[in-house]
């Protein structure tokens, strides 16, 4: 029946709601005449032709009103104000009508009866086709019973955006404010947070969103905590600006993620280092469509620069790329360039003809057990693309030269922090050798959350499957931060260096694998299975470490560190090779690597870098 209605022509519903106007004004006028005279039988035979004028009066007016336009499932109150002031000014036209047409027998005080009656009855009907409407929804279509924590304005506009949609019906709201508990919102009753797990049990509610967007994410970890290992699935909402802005929509509730389980409130970025290397200069990115370089590429844009240039030589990321920054940047300011970061004459072309004055260098293989099996590639890539772009930047005079590093650098235990390493080195001894105009710096962090290979999708994929869940080591622990919140800081780091620079980034505490696993699957509203029983939902595997991988990683090589002005960068003061000795050594990896000889690229790794440790050689 529901769906009938539903498809029923716009104009076919209006008729609807205007014959039963027609009906019902006539209808008030004859109650409030009843009422008057105490009878439900009056004498109208001397006045009937009023009941015929009062809609021929009050309809025009409720069109010119507006009031049809108003959509009955999603009606609220300013119907009432409509209907209202619509039904005053037709009782002053009716009651003129009366007067001038000399009505005998008709009481003059029903008149103001009528006026109450008729406000009453049109409204109510509004609201009783409302209710019937979604009433025939929830019977058509089951929604998913929802709490809502947070009863402020953001907790309200969702329980209104949900209660208009199919998706979800809200049935409870909690809030940690006194004054809230016990009121009501939208019919939805206010509870303390601690009586959360009881009544959501009472009203089949197995799904709570947490409605504060604008809550600190220290506080936020705290209320995910109290609901782990609970059977409760925790979704988060995005900010109603994002919703009134257009960047998501209300169907974009997803699940709490790891970013919600740091607890580490982001430091807002210092404006004048954001953009003391890119405003009104152009700035090259390398590896423009990767993770990082996507995200350094779309804060770039909003710091103003003179343009920006995407090298990617990936055709398809950097197509996606171009069109998500067009609608940023103006076409004369972004310029999309396809090639290798170890072609010298295309990326010579582009950093001359464009006068390049900033490079952030995120053009990297970064994949630890790929990289392992393509040893010489890896090298090529990140050490020579490395070498490469920062001869082509100190040869043009480049001012600011960026490398994007990673915590694989720091004692490396596989061939892609060794190579990572080696261009830090590489960049170290080059800025040591002065005659450069060119100042380098290199940014070091963990890993970051939903980046490609980013253990965080690859569990939500595994859950959403049904598991298992796959973890390589009990013990294995890993940093994390947000895209987002790195971009921010390489930026800023970058602007602070003198030259030779190594900044680390506070990646804060580091999160157990396993525990992180443990809790995205509680999270998602299941339990971990126990080995020992077989009881649970998803079971957690650990699979055994991959080639070169390490079971914890670190952002310092040795101790010698300080702060920067910025509280979550530091810098580090880490040995490297003199420019004329490791001359040398690049000369022999460069043609080892041509030769193909991937065994002995790995040997003189070690020679070059004594931190970076195989599993075979502890």
């Amino acid at each position: 029946m529901y769906t009938q209605l539903a498809r029923l022509p716009r104009k076919i519903k209006l008729l609807i709601m205007i014959i039963c106007d027609v009906i019902l004004l006539p209808l008030a006028l004859w109650s409030a005449i009843a009422l008057r005279y105490g009878t439900i039988h009056p004498d109208v035979s001397t006045y009937w032709w009023v009941f015929i004028l009062v809609p021929f009066i009050t309809v025009p007016i409720f069109v010119r009103f507006g009031l049809y336009r108003a959509v009955v499932r999603y009606v609220d109150e300013k119907v009432l104000y409509t209907v209202f002031y619509g039904v005053s000014l037709s009782v002053l036209l009716l009651t003129a009508a009366i007067l001038l047409g000399g009505v005998i027998g008709l009481p003059r005080s029903s008149i103001l009866i009528y006026w109450i009656i008729s406000v009453a009855y049109i409204t109510a009907s509004r609201y009783l086709g409302r209710s019937l409407l979604r009433s025939l929804e929830k019977r058509q279509r089951k929604r998913v019973k929802v709490a809502i924590y947070g009863a402020g304005r953001a907790g309200l506009q969702t329980a209104m955006a949900l209660l208009s949609g199919s998706e979800y019906s809200p049935v409870l709201f909690f809030d940690d404010s006194k004054d809230l508990q016990g009121s009501s919102l939208l019919g939805i009753r206010v509870y303390d947070p601690r009586l959360a797990l009881s009544l959501m049990s009472d009203y089949g509610c197995e799904q709570l969103l947490l409605a504060m967007p604008s809550a600190s994410r220290s506080r936020r970890k705290e209320i995910i905590q109290s609901f782990e290992s609970s059977g409760v699935q925790l979704k988060t909402i995005p900010g109603m600006g994002d919703l009134v802005g257009g960047t998501v929509k209300i169907e974009d509730i997803r699940e709490v993620g790891v970013e919600d389980l740091l607890g580490r409130d982001a430091v807002p970025p210092f404006e004048n280092l954001l953009g003391r290397c890119i405003r009104e200069k152009t700035v090259l990115v390398t590896g423009a469509g990767g993770s990082i370089g996507s995200e350094l590429c779309r804060q770039i844009v909003k710091a103003a620069p003179k343009k920006i240039i995407l090298l990617e030589q990936s055709e398809f990321a950097l197509y996606k790329l171009e069109q998500e920054l067009s609608n940023e940047i103006e076409a004369s300011k972004l310029v999309p360039v396809l090639g290798s970061v170890l072609d010298q004459v295309a990326v010579s072309e582009v950093i001359s003809s464009h006068k390049v004055q900033t490079i952030y260098h995120a053009a990297a293989y970064k994949h630890v057990p790929l990289v392992e099996a393509n040893v010489t590639a890896g090298v090529m890539n990140n050490a020579f693309g490395t070498l490469s772009v920062a001869n082509l930047a100190a040869k043009h005079g480049v001012e600011t030269f960026v490398l994007i590093s990673t915590d694989k650098a720091v004692r490396p235990t596989n061939v892609m922090g060794a190579s990572k390493r080696f261009a830090e080195m590489i960049l170290q001894a080059m800025q040591a050798a002065k005659g450069f105009q060119t100042r380098f710096c290199m940014v070091r962090f963990g890993n970051v959350l939903g980046s490609s290979g980013s253990v965080v999708p690859l569990f939500k994929e595994q859950i959403r499957k049904g598991g298992p869940v796959t973890v390589t080591h009990p013990d294995i622990t890993r940093f994390f931060m947000t895209i987002p919140e790195a971009a921010q800081l390489v930026l800023q780091a970058g602007a602070m260096g003198t030259g030779g620079d190594v900044f680390v980034l506070d990646m804060g505490e580091s999160v157990k694998i396993v525990d992180l696993a443990k809790k995205m699957i509680e999270l998602s509203g299941f339990t971990v299975r126990d080995p020992a029983t077989g009881a649970g939902d998803i079971a957690i595997e650990f699979v055994g470490m991959r080639p070169g991988e390490k079971l914890y990683e670190e952002l310092l090589i040795g101790d010698n560190v300080s702060p920067t002005e910025h509280p979550r960068i530091m810098r580090a003061e880490e040995s490297y090779l003199e420019f004329a000795q490791l001359e040398k050594y690049l000369i022999e990896l460069r043609s080892l690597c041509e030769a193909g000889e991937s065994l002995k690229v790995r040997a003189l790794l070690h020679k070059l870098i004594p931190e970076f440790k195989t599993s075979s050689d502890k």
